[in-house]
């Protein structure tokens, strides 16, 4: 009997070290990624894997793999990591959201729409999806229903400030002007100093022709936010139209020296020979 006992409390020690070591292997690792020491948090979490392969909290691991990996750009090993814990948890809506964002990252806007669509399913709610499910259809020029992923969405959060703008978006890609500007103008009183704000107004303004105004709208965008080279860009567009040669190449070179390749000005700064 005490040679039994003996087993059995060397066992259970045994087991609760292992457990213990899991434990410890997760939150260690979670200080490393607090200390972006991404690479030594996903050797950790590994081994903890390996401690235990069948614990159902390996979705978390997983998932927090996968989210490393994504933060490091590989992202196709990041997505196989979501995989795997959608494998062992497959209702975790948090875990299809990292998915979908991977996918969106990449361009796969098909499979993020299958991931946005399953957590919509799970959660009618769900401000992040139904935003990102509302922006594939316009790229899809799906416009009523994008629509109506927008009106719900300012239903359930009528100050959401990226709900907002992509309704402004979709106006303007339906070219109901008014509607978009009344929106834009909203914003620009709650927001005076949002250079972002003012970049949709000046895209808004440029749609319809009133090319003096956006002007000024991207001289503030500017102003603001002069590292941004967005409005450059847009900028010298509009200068384009206007035959302005000699600006429209000043704001593309800027634009570049920003961070824009040049690859993807080439036709623009041929036009300003």
């Amino acid at each position: 009997m005490k040679k039994f006992l003996l087993i059995f409390s060397v066992a259970f020690f045994s087991l609760n070290l292992t457990a213990q070591s899991y434990q410890e292997l997760s939150e260690r690792a979670i200080d490393y990624i607090e200390k972006d020491s991404l690479e030594q948090a996903e050797k950790l979490f590994r081994e903890a894997l390996k401690l235990e392969p069948a614990n159902p909290h390996n979705a978390l691991l997983f998932s927090n793999i996968g989210t490393i990996q994504r933060r490091s750009r590989q992202y196709e090993m990041a997505i196989e990591s979501y995989t795997f814990a959608l494998n062992i948890a497959p209702r975790a809506v948090p875990i299809l959201l990292n998915r979908a964002t991977t996918y969106m990252e990449i361009g796969m806007t098909d499979r993020a729409y299958i991931d946005y669509c399953e957590v919509l399913d799970l959660d009618k709610v769900n401000i992040e999806a139904l935003l990102m499910r509302a922006y594939i259809y316009i790229i899809r020029r799906d416009y009523n229903a994008a629509h109506l992923d927008y009106r719900r969405l300012l239903e359930l959060d009528p100050e959401n400030y990226n709900g907002r703008l992509g309704l402004t978006n979709l106006y303007q890609k339906q070219g109901k002007y008014s509607h978009a500007l009344e929106i834009i103008n909203k914003l620009l009183v709650e927001r005076p100093d949002d250079p972002v704000v003012y970049m949709y107004r000046a895209g808004i303004e440029q749609d319809m022709k009133h090319y003096d105004l956006a002007l000024i709208d991207l001289d503030e965008s500017i102003r603001l936010q002069p590292d941004n080279p967005q409005p450059y860009m847009v900028r010298g567009e509009i200068y384009l139209e206007q035959k302005k040669k000699g600006l429209a190449k000043t704001d593309f070179e800027k634009a570049i020296s920003l961070g824009v390749p040049l690859s993807d000005l080439r036709e623009q700064l041929k036009k300003c020979r």
